[in-house]
């Protein structure tokens, strides 16, 4: 094994020049918060994702709880939402005072199943949260239905799809209200942070407000403005601003994401053909008129499989690659284990697959040494 293959990482961030420099030039103009260039990154999203209004907030956990608290989501009420999910997608509901209501996962998409969630809704429901698992994405129009007929909001956890595409239209385009995460490990990233998309301009107002303790003018306004005009606090916000810091390299980001985003998709292009016709590996499915951002690589190991997922894992890990277990399965967590949900999809899912390195720093070469390596601990050749 070569040393290059030694340096195989599960995840990295794309960056380089252009972000360092607008940081520095973010630095050195003395608007690290509160200045112009949130606004830049929140209108760059907006367009990307074809809707009127965009607001940048500190993380994706902190925009969907502004957006639960928001439609007065509290005490009482009910959210449903996959257990197959980083666990912020269920925390945020109990965040704001309601309950997470678990449903089952489609086995083949690994998404929210559309059906389970008609058969969760009680007369306490209030809102569905559908996520865009691995950047696959979810059947949102499915779940506009159901919450057009029970009277429910549509919060899309997006959080790892930004530059996925269903029906020709960007992720983020067709939803309510759709939340992206700018964490290190997603494909466009600020470090931390989150965006909200939108276009129902009342909600965009009142979320503006509450990120900034209900202030109704923003640090570049008291600036650019007379002494004498005063802000008032009409509601009680939160502080969950974005830097402009941050936004300085998410804007930096934007201008290469095109490129980040080609790269991305031909690893996941590789690996998809280098799994195709394996006998023990199970691939997502993708709809006919989805489009993958990749933004992390997940199989699952068949159930003749020689071996299981504790030893996949360990036998790529003899080979210096390292994996992950799977997506998390919330609700066999101790945080809400006394909930009791029967999720055998999930659980399924949860106890085969894996997730395998991804990232666009990886090269072509360490994949296919990835790849040769899955197919050694599944029983093919060795890797070399």
């Amino acid at each position: 094994m070569g040393s290059a293959m030694e340096e195989i990482r599960f995840a990295a961030p794309d960056c380089g020049d252009s972000e360092v420099g607008a940081v520095m030039d973010a630095i050195q103009s003395g608007w690290i918060v509160g200045g112009s260039r949130l606004a830049t990154l929140e209108q760059l999203f907006a367009d990307h994702c074809e809707r009127d209004f965009a607001v940048g907030v500190t993380s994706w956990t902190t925009g969907a709880f502004l957006v639960l608290h928001a439609w007065g989501i509290g005490p009482g009420d009910e959210v449903i939402v996959p257990s197959y999910s980083f666990i912020a997608t269920a925390n945020v509901v109990r965040h704001v005072g309601a309950t997470p209501v678990f449903a089952d996962i489609d086995p083949a998409t690994w998404n929210l199943d559309p059906e389970d969630v008609r058969r969760k809704i009680t007369p306490r429901t209030r809102a569905i949260i559908p996520v865009d698992q691995i950047g696959l994405p979810c059947d949102i129009h499915a779940f506009g239905q159901i919450a057009e007929e029970h009277g429910l909001h549509v919060l899309q956890d997006a959080a790892c799809s930004l530059g996925s595409h269903i029906g020709g239209r960007p992720v983020g385009a067709d939803a309510e209200v759709a939340v992206f995460s700018m964490h290190a490990r997603k494909i466009l990233t600020t470090g931390e942070g989150g965006m909200i998309v939108t276009s129902d301009g009342d909600l965009a107002e009142k979320l503006r407000l509450l990120r900034g303790q209900g202030m109704t003018l923003s640090d570049h306004e008291r600036h650019s403005d007379k002494p004498t005009r005063f802000e008032s606090y009409p509601i009680v916000g939160f502080n969950f601003r974005l830097t402009d810091i941050q936004a300085a390299m998410g804007v930096a980001q934007f201008a290469r994401f095109p490129e980040i985003l080609e790269t991305r998709r031909r690893l996941g292009d590789r690996y998809m053909a280098a799994f195709a016709q394996h006998p023990h590996i199970r691939l997502p499915q993708i709809a006919p008129d989805a489009e993958a951002n990749w933004q992390s690589f997940m199989i699952g190991l068949s159930a003749d499989s020689p071996v299981d997922q504790i030893a996949f894992m360990d036998g790529l890990f003899e080979y210096a690659i390292p994996t992950r277990r799977s997506i998390m399965a919330s609700h066999l967590e101790p945080a809400y284990a006394d909930q009791g949900a029967q999720l055998p999809h999930t659980e399924h899912a949860f106890a085969h697959n894996v997730l395998l390195p991804m990232h666009n720093n990886l090269t072509h070469e360490q994949q296919d040494f990835v790849i040769a390596s899955v197919k050694a601990v599944l029983g093919e050749k060795s890797a070399s």
